[in-house]
């Protein structure tokens, strides 16, 4: 009966895509920018952490996809707990304007750009390219804005960017 009902399916699957029935394992990636990687935004974070410590800030780092969703999140032991969601809302500014957060705030200063909901206007927040598409963002929070920006730079740098 199953085997009916896997056939059936089959079927209906061929006639719905007009006979091009591919593997799994051989379908195309789907159009758009190229993804950022769990491995990437941990490199990212590491890098980042590295040139925090390295001046003794206790920051949070927050990489995200094209998307703003959080690929990976770290906190260093003593960063305050609100770094969290500044960090988060750096990197979600950023996927959302293509900007970093200091150039939306200049933007937003200038009355070239909207402020959007929980939009940062200072610095530590870099928007993340490859091929001259958005993939994703970092954000960084916990010390002074420069210096967040400098620990977002670490981490960028590691891509190239």
């Amino acid at each position: 009966m199953f085997r009916r009902f896997s056939m059936f399916f089959a079927a209906l699957a061929f006639v719905v895509t007009g006979g091009a029935l591919t593997p799994a394992s051989g379908q195309a990636a789907p159009a758009g920018p190229p993804a950022l990687t769990l491995a990437q935004a941990q490199k990212m974070v590491d890098a980042a952490e590295a040139e925090a410590r390295a001046n003794s800030w206790n920051v949070t780092i927050v990489v995200s996809d094209v998307a703003g969703i959080p690929i990976y999140v770290r906190r260093i032991d003593g960063a305050a707990p609100r770094s969290w969601d500044i960090a988060y809302n750096k990197a979600r500014t950023v996927v959302a304007t293509g900007m970093s957060t200091i150039e939306f705030g200049r933007a937003v200063q200038a009355g070239t750009a909207q402020m959007i909901e929980n939009g940062i206007t200072f610095e530590g927040g870099l928007p993340i390219f490859r091929n001259g598409e958005l993939i994703g963002g970092i954000g960084t929070s916990g010390a002074r804005a420069d210096q967040d920006a400098q620990v977002s730079r670490a981490g960028l740098a590691v891509l190239g960017g």
